[in-house]
């Protein structure tokens, strides 16, 4: 083989390389570390057979995963309703396009406090990270039961913002008596005994609340084709999380959360945040309007469901993958 034939070939092999790496096209993905987040970190996984190669940045909370979305960072965010919500009515371009996790909430005292009902709280500290559902949840169940609140003394409840991993710490510490915490969190505080379960918080007209898996509006209109292959391996991997517990908890535990988690937290953690593909306006509306009520996110024009809840993209991977 001569020279010049040897060179043309190593061109050919260049080119066809540099086509291959630009068919595989690329999603950014905003994600959240918590157990009932792992089977939208899985996608990753699964990307290369869907025809799409997915890059995942983990943010500490939904709000911070929503101020890349309007940086315009990520194509594609998961967060809880609330900082969708929030989002969208402080302008964020977004649509909500499925759900992924459902519940993912529990109200946790130190068991030496005997706090048996929200009531119970009348007096006390009790932690929350500040623009969660998590808070979302906790006012409407105050709210419910006829309690007051604020950060400052002086109210029913006293209130301390904190992160979701300090929430933990602050009860341990005893320096709260009471969170509303997610998952797998309120799991450990409890498996540890440094926790007790007053209630898993669904008694309010939110119900479980539904995590959202948003889109920008760029995303969902412009790269449609890529959009539905991304929406294709959601419901692929959603589905395989469902169907192969084993597996879920093999990944999040040693993949999401690199053995910091036991079995037994993963387990009751997913037994209280189930994954799956649906949400629906009516969830979203209705979590607008409690967030409106108990003042969460002081919205000064709260968005309307039916304009930004759309799901058929949703709808279409779910047939096409014969997933009711």
């Amino acid at each position: 083989m001569t020279t010049t034939l040897i060179c043309r070939t190593i061109a050919i092999a260049a080119m066809l390389v540099a086509g291959g790496a630009q068919a595989q096209e690329v999603v950014r993905l905003g994600n959240l570390k918590f157990a009932h987040y792992g089977a939208v970190s899985y996608i990753k996984e699964i990307a290369p057979k869907c025809g799409i190669k997915v890059e995942e940045k983990i943010f500490a909370k939904g709000l911070d995963a929503m101020q890349a979305v309007i940086a315009g960072e990520l194509d594609v965010a998961t967060t809880a309703s609330e900082a969708a919500i929030s989002g969208r009515a402080s302008g964020a371009p977004i649509y909500v396009v499925a759900g992924f996790a459902k519940g993912g909430a529990r109200l946790v005292a130190r068991p030496e406090l005997n706090i048996k009902t929200v009531k119970d709280l009348k007096g006390k500290k009790v932690g929350v990270t500040r623009g969660a559902i998590q808070e979302v949840l906790l006012m409407a169940e105050l709210q419910k039961h006829g309690l007051t609140s604020d950060s400052a003394p002086g109210k029913d409840v006293q209130l301390i913002f904190l992160s979701y991993p300090d929430l933990n710490a602050a009860l341990l510490g005893k320096n709260i008596d009471a969170m509303m915490q997610s998952e797998p969190q309120s799991s450990q505080a409890i498996n540890k005994n440094f926790g007790v379960e007053v209630i898993k918080p669904y008694d309010t007209p939110i119900g479980e609340p539904v995590r959202t898996m948003v889109m920008t509006e760029k995303f969902y209109t412009e790269k449609r084709a890529l959009a539905e292959k991304f929406m294709k391996c959601f419901v692929e991997a959603t589905k395989t999380f469902i169907d192969n517990k084993a597996l879920a908890e093999k990944y999040v535990r040693e993949v999401v959360f690199k053995g910091q988690i036991t079995t037994d937290d993963f387990n009751d953690a997913i037994g209280n945040s189930s994954y799956t593909y649906d949400i629906t306006p009516e969830h979203i509306q209705i979590t607008t309007d409690i967030m409106v009520k108990t003042g969460v996110g002081r919205m000064t024009k709260p968005p309307l469901a039916k304009d930004w809840v759309k799901t058929d993209m949703l709808d279409a991977a779910k047939k096409s993958l014969n997933v009711k």
